[in-house]
């Protein structure tokens, strides 16, 4: 496989983040590779959330890999791991070359179309460790990654996540924002992303 390409990172510079994108980190070929190899061999699931008292379908496909047989728990959701594939090793030790984070886990998130969707939220749960730290592949369509803080109600921002990018939030970012991807209704094909995680 072609090595990745580690273009110059894009610090987004946020009050009370820290947040840095880097653009192109997988080649395009590659980043094709990948992301056929993860949509067809995934073990996909579809779980239900209950919002103000009414369950629904998940917006979104969601699989959890990892390496250390530690559970990840969600909005009332707990996933088991996988034992990682060859693909998701190369891009695990490929993020870790670059950042020197080593990550246990990986959830990965699959967007069929413009109405799957994952609302406000902050990745801030205990067995994240005090902050945490997430490194999210995007793989196929280009989707909006939006920000708020939690404080600063007029403090937002955008960032369009394209194919092969790596976003890294670390720092305090979790503590202070709240990060989203909103439905559309522009016709879109399929994205994937990668969330790598340190599970403790």
């Amino acid at each position: 496989m072609n090595t990745p390409l580690f273009s110059d990172p894009i610090n987004l510079q946020l009050p009370d983040s820290d947040i840095i994108y880097y653009p192109n980190f997988i080649s395009v070929p590659q980043a094709d590779f990948y992301f056929d190899q993860l949509k067809n061999n995934t073990p996909w699931q579809q779980d239900t959330i209950t919002l103000f008292g009414k369950t629904h379908p998940q917006p979104r496909l969601t699989a959890l890999y990892g390496d250390n047989g530690k559970p990840y728990k969600y909005s009332g959701i707990t996933m088991h791991p996988h034992k990682f594939s060859q693909e998701l090793l190369e891009i695990r030790n490929s993020i870790q070359r670059k950042t020197e984070i080593e990550f246990s886990s990986c959830l990965l998130n699959l967007y069929r179309d413009g109405s799957d969707s994952n609302g406000w939220h902050a990745d801030d749960e205990k067995e994240l460790g005090k902050n945490p730290i997430i490194a999210s592949i995007t793989l196929g369509q280009e989707r909006y990654f939006h920000l708020k803080h939690k404080k600063l109600k007029n403090l937002k921002h955008k960032i369009l996540l394209q194919h092969g990018s790596l976003l890294l939030m670390k720092g305090e970012t979790q503590h202070h924002w709240l990060h989203q991807i909103p439905k559309t209704a522009r016709s879109v094909k399929e994205r994937m992303n990668l969330t790598f995680r340190v599970i403790t």
